[in-house]
C-alpha cells in the first residue's frame, strides 16, 4: 500500500530518510520536513508492507529553471528510499507513479530528478524508470 503522507507520518518519513541521508538527524529532517510541507509545493508519500513503512517518496514542485525542462511548474523528485530487502519489487514504482500523478494533478506536464554522478544505483533506478538523462555537472565550493 502507498499513501499521502501528512503533518503526523513527519517522524516516520524522517527516520525512514536518515537512512539515505545519513548526514542528517532525525531532529533535523523532521524540522526540514515540517517546513516543506507547510510550503504547500510539496508532497510525500509512504510505501507499506505488512502494515510497517518501507519506504517514502518527497516530490514538489519547481517553478525554478529546472535542466533539460521547457515548462514550469516542472514536478521533482526529492528523494526516494526502500529499505533493504524491500528494494527490487516495484515498490519504488509505486511511490514514483504517485509523485507523478500528484505533480499532473498540480498542472506538470514535465517530472524531473537529479543524483550524484557516482550513484550508480540511482542512475540504473532513474533510467529504469524512463528518466532521460539532461546533463552532468560537477559543482564547486570554496571558503571565503
Amino acid at each position: 500500500m502507498v499513501r499521502k503522507a501528512g503533518k503526523e507520518d513527519i517522524a516516520i518519513i524522517a527516520d525512514l530518510a536518515v537512512l539515505m541521508w545519513c548526514d542528517n538527524s532525525p531532529e533535523a529532517l523532521m524540522e526540514e520536513f515540517s517546513e516543506i510541507l507547510l510550503g504547500g509545493e510539496a508532497q510525500f508519500f509512504l510505501k507499506y508492507a505488512d502494515g510497517a513503512p518501507i519506504g517514502f517518496a518527497q516530490c514538489q514542485l519547481r517553478h525554478d529553471y529546472v535542466e533539460g525542462t521547457e515548462t514550469s511548474p516542472v514536478g521533482y523528485l526529492e528523494g526516494i528510499f526502500i529499505k533493504e530487502g524491500f528494494r527490487h519489487q516495484g515498490y519504488a514504482r509505486e511511490l514514483l507513479t504517485e509523485c507523478e500523478d500528484w505533480a499532473r494533478q498540480n498542472g506538470c506536464e514535465e517530472f524531473a530528478s537529479d543524483c550524484e554522478l557516482d550513484n550508480d544505483d540511482s542512475f540504473r533506478f532513474h533510467k529504469a524508470m524512463n528518466f532521460a538523462e539532461a546533463n552532468r555537472i560537477i559543482c564547486f565550493t570554496k571558503k571565503l
